[in-house]
């Protein structure tokens, strides 16, 4: 079973609990076990077994198609000359993460099924699932596109815009592994198992109380919290095979995590292995993880094998370490790319667990939003607020941490308030007289910038004028303010020179000028584009609101030519008249009203 030894192995799983933070490289296996047959699947776990006995780190991964090792009755496919189990050896590591050394290109992603085929599907899982053949189906399917460059800067990319405590590279020679999966498959510490099952998804909010809400929406939802249930008792099931009598408990159940790209439901099923047992049985009781299978296990991959077209590979399977005296911890890889160095073609799977009550047009968008970090390239940022500073007090500074505390938490950046408000009393000290522009910014990994700079000219009257190109009120920065300004750059390179850029979005709605709120008086009122329109919630429309000064409203271009005011209103100046330049087909339009 030897087989060439690979250069490297970059992984953030930790056997620890709570452990993962840092990032490990090894490199320079001693050597490499492998295996191509199902005759040598658990030979080569028990040589890995023996390894970390032995004081070596086993850094590597099992494919969805080892199954039949374990449970004959399982069917899968040939996997193209992918091994059916591969781990590299080490002596040791660096604390050091992915580096991007070099340049890289990746192709269109073509998914390998198309909706009216994915909804085909779909009706035949709930057809076996009237017959009683199966409770929930983990239905799946592939992406594929061309690469070029260099893989390790790709993977560094990937763990970029999708941060996780169970991110792995491997290299296998030809074949590269980029997983970025969020999700544990099981972590055995000191005899004690522990497995978390993840299940139930929706897409991310815009801002902190549109996740708070879709967090609470989702454990009631009867489809979503009956997948998660269902993998649960499959799993303490599975646990009972190598635990000690009396030893499985369900320890969280359907508890909401954030993603960075969806919300999604975790569980926690533990158990004590009973003595004797060791890596390869843990295997055998376990595997493939019931959250990316389905239940009962037999009989749904029976029918996973019946529809999908495709091996899985190292999709579904498991990815981990196993550390010196015998702890281990893998990942269930999804959220991971499989890269052939061959031909140049990387492979992604998603795809959902289907129940009774699943509906073909969610879990085709479903499988999309998975997709998304494959495309999504996060800015570089850091969070910002601008105060004002006079005599020595900042203006509305409670409301000014607040909304930095939600943009804190939604982007998971660290939040220590004690810290920064002793950063800005220094700035206040030291500037006692006057008034001063204070930009106050938030790194991702904590720090604190106070930057004091002069207020400068503050006219009364805002020339202004609207943009041609609307905004997306999807696009989660316009909710944020944040160092990543290019809507509002854009924006503001459409209108005349000494011009604020007064914003719409696609639904042609007012949203914001590109420094502050927007306020119409229409009727006698003063009124406000809602937050859900695509805009910023601003600190002094937020106290107008508060005192009833003001009302939200949806608003369109046709409502500036019959406002009796425009205001631009922003904490730093206060309330400033807008004088809007309208192109003559809103002027029309707003005449015609």
């Amino acid at each position: 079973m030897p087989a060439p030894a690979a250069p490297t192995a970059v992984i953030r799983l930790s056997a620890r609990p709570g452990g993962g933070a840092s990032w490990r490289t090894f490199r320079d296996p001693v050597r490499v076990v492998q295996a191509l047959t199902l005759a040598e699947v658990q030979p080569a776990l028990r040589e890995v077994e023996a390894a970390a006995q032995a004081g070596l780190h086993a850094v590597g991964l099992v494919a969805y198609e080892a199954a039949p090792a374990f449970e004959p009755a399982l069917p899968v496919r040939e996997t193209g000359g992918f091994p059916l189990v591969w781990f590299a050896l080490f002596d040791g590591f660096t604390e050091e993460g992915p580096d991007a050394p070099g340049p890289f290109t990746v192709g269109d992603w073509t998914e390998d099924v198309t909706r009216e085929a994915y909804a085909a599907a779909i009706a035949e899982i709930r057809g076996q699932i009237q017959a009683g053949n199966t409770y929930q189906v983990n239905h799946t399917a592939r992406l594929h596109a061309a690469f070029a460059g260099d893989d390790r800067a790709w993977f560094a990319a990937l763990s970029a815009a999708q941060p996780t405590p169970y991110g792995a590279y491997l290299n296998l020679g030809r074949w590269r592994v980029l997983s970025v999966s969020p999700e544990l498959f099981f972590r055995l510490e000191g005899g004690v198992l522990t497995t978390r099952p993840m299940k139930g998804t929706t897409p991310r909010g815009r801002t902190e109380d549109e996740d708070r809400e879709r967090a609470a929406w989702l454990p009631q939802s009867v489809k979503n919290r009956a997948e998660n249930v269902m993998i649960v008792d499959l799993l303490r099931n599975d646990l009972g095979r190598v635990a000690a009598f009396g030893s499985v408990r369900v320890t969280e159940l359907c508890r909401v995590e954030r993603l960075p790209t969806l919300l999604t439901m975790t569980s926690t099923v533990q158990a004590r292995v009973r003595a004797g047992l060791g890596l390869t049985d843990v295997f055998a009781a376990l595997f493939p993880c019931g959250s990316v299978t389905g239940a009962p296990k037999i009989n749904t991959m029976r029918l996973i094998h019946a529809l999908e077209p495709q091996a899985r590979r190292v999709y579904c399977g498991a990815v981990g370490v196993v550390e010196p005296g015998g702890d281990a911890v893998f990942n269930v890889p999804i959220r991971t790319v499989l890269l052939d160095t061959e031909t140049g073609v990387a492979e992604y799977g998603a795809g959902g667990g289907i129940t009774w009550d699943s509906e073909a047009g969610d879990e085709f968008a479903e499988l999309q939003v998975k997709a998304r970090v494959l495309t999504a390239r996060p800015p570089a940022f850091e969070l910002l607020e601008t105060l004002r500073l006079e005599a020595g007090t900042f203006r509305h500074l409670p409301g000014h941490l607040a909304r930095l505390a939600a943009s804190a938490r939604y982007f998971a950046f660290p939040w220590n308030e004690a810290g920064m408000q002793a950063e800005l009393g220094r700035a206040a000290a030291t500037h006692p007289a006057g008034v001063h522009r204070v930009r106050l910014r938030l790194a991702r990994d904590g720090g604190v910038t106070v930057q004091v700079l002069p207020l400068g000219e503050n006219p009364p009257v805002v020339p202004a004028a609207l943009a041609r190109t609307p905004v997306d009120s999807s696009d989660v920065f316009l909710f944020h303010k944040t160092t990543h300004r290019a809507a509002y750059e854009v924006r503001a390179a459409e209108v005349p020179p000494g011009h604020e850029a007064l914003l719409t979005n696609e639904r042609g709605e007012l949203t914001e000028f590109t420094t502050g709120n927007v306020v119409l008086r229409l009727d006698g009122r003063l009124v406000t584009p809602p937050v859900t329109c695509g805009l910023l919630a601003g600190v002094e429309r937020a106290d107008a609101l508060a005192r009833g000064q003001v009302t939200e409203q949806v608003l369109t271009a046709a409502d500036l030519g019959r406002a009796a005011e425009v205001w631009h209103v922003n904490s730093m100046r206060g309330w400033r008249r807008a004088e809007l330049t309208l192109s003559p087909a809103v002027a029309g339009e707003s005449a015609g009203n």
